[in-house]
């Protein structure tokens, strides 16, 4: 299992804000996502303070895989969200680039566009796909 990284100032999200006052009260279970966007920001903060039973946590319990773990050699470096699209009153799509490095390599692209839905009121992660360049 990994181990918790040191919680941030800066949100891994969006570093204009404070991670306390942004993603870090999703993760503290203090706020739900309000929307299918404010979750998958909460999830790519997730991934980068190491918070592994939040990413648990907000995966639809039919796709979330049996096993789960974070490399903790991973570096996430920047998220961008390039839409947000609601699907009627419960599901959503979420396409977004986020950016990482592993170890002392190069920086890596990932995009994918993320399908969400609202299961008793609280949305979570279904799935994605990863779009061609």
């Amino acid at each position: 299992m990994t181990a918790r990284l040191p919680l941030p100032s800066a949100c891994p999200c969006d570093p204009a804000r404070r991670y306390a006052a942004c993603c870090g009260r999703l993760h503290a279970g203090t706020l739900a996502a309000e929307s299918a966007e404010q979750l998958m920001r909460s999830r790519y903060s997730a991934y980068a303070v190491g918070d592994l039973e939040y990413l648990r946590a907000s995966w639809h319990a039919d796709t979330c895989p049996a096993e789960l773990d974070l490399d903790p050699s991973v570096r996430w470096l920047g998220l961008q969200v390039k839409r947000h699209l609601r699907e009627g009153e419960d599901a959503a799509v979420v396409e977004f680039v986020a950016r990482y490095r592993i170890g002392g390599g190069s920086a890596v692209r990932l995009h994918e566009v993320s399908r969400f839905v609202r299961v008793d009121g609280r949305w979570v992660y279904v799935d994605g796909e990863f779009p061609r360049a």
